[in-house]
């Protein structure tokens, strides 16, 4: 066999184990999502997560859980292993989970990141509202967050704030579609040419810390980088998401959690 249809070979496995890993989480998550709910108090609600399985556990007794409040500090230059390559494409299909409308990629997209050398793939674009993290104290009107694993099952999300005000583009690329998506028209919808490229993504600065997933099962470590450049959505456009919630509440972020003495680095991409 010569060199080539080895690499060929080696390309193929590897995006079989992104797509299997990929479909595993999806599948748990559809799954679990119908288990938990946003209310406060209430048997399923956040602080009896940990309470609902075994395997949710991190819920409850977790060190490293998220969201945090991000506080304010001295930004300091990137260290090398800490750069962010974006490598997107357009998304395929949309689905709503009754907990969040998401965006989802699949194994053929090879969307992806790259953080000292090793590939995260994105599996998944959805929102939260109001913000699970709180910028120096405020949490705004929507949270996006980016889910990226790795092929070794390291996962990574990049998340963006809004506040409100002009309309998202990125959200108003897919309107009709999150609004079939709610009424439940079909059960698959295809995203179309949805690219995650058009996100703004110009700030200088984010944060990097070491987090937790924020709905069960909670799991740590997930590698969290926060942009702290807000962008703007509407109001429309934040009714629209909360639309897609079917446990009765008005938002779906998880309360805060304990910073731990975590380290809590703000990066800034101006330094040299």
């Amino acid at each position: 066999m010569n060199d080539s249809l080895i690499l060929k070979f080696s390309k193929l496995f590897s995006l079989l184990l992104i797509y299997s890993f990929a479909t595993s989480i999806i599948s748990q998550q559809v799954e679990e999502e119908v288990e938990f709910s946003y209310i406060e108090g209430s048997e399923n609600g956040p602080s009896n997560w940990g309470n609902i399985k075994e395997e949710w556990e991190s819920c409850k007794i977790g060190i490293t859980q998220s969201p945090i409040i991000l506080f304010p500090r001295l930004p300091q230059r990137i260290p090398k292993s800490e750069k962010i390559t974006k490598f997107y494409k357009p998304g395929k299909t949309i689905i709503n989970t009754d907990h969040s409308i998401e965006l989802e990629w699949n194994e053929k997209n090879n969307s992806k990141i790259q953080i000292n050398n090793i590939d995260y793939f994105l599996l998944n674009v959805h929102w939260h509202s109001p913000s699970e993290h709180a910028l120096n104290g405020i949490r705004y009107a929507l949270e996006a967050h980016f889910v990226h694993q790795s092929v070794d099952n390291k996962i990574a999300v990049i998340a963006f704030l809004y506040k409100f005000g002009l309309s998202d583009p990125f959200l108003s690329s897919i309107e009709d579609k999150i609004r079939k998506k709610i009424s439940h028209e079909t059960a698959e919808l295809k995203g179309g040419k949805t690219d995650p490229s058009t996100v703004r993504m110009g700030g200088f600065q984010y944060y990097k810390y070491i987090g937790s997933l924020t709905t069960p099962p909670c799991s740590e470590p997930v590698w969290w980088t926060v942009e702290t450049t807000v962008g703007t959505v509407s109001r429309q456009q934040v009714k629209l998401l909360r639309g897609a919630l079917g446990d009765g509440t008005s938002g779906n972020a998880r309360p805060l959690q304990p910073i731990n003495g975590r380290m809590l680095n703000l990066y800034d991409t101006r330094f040299p």
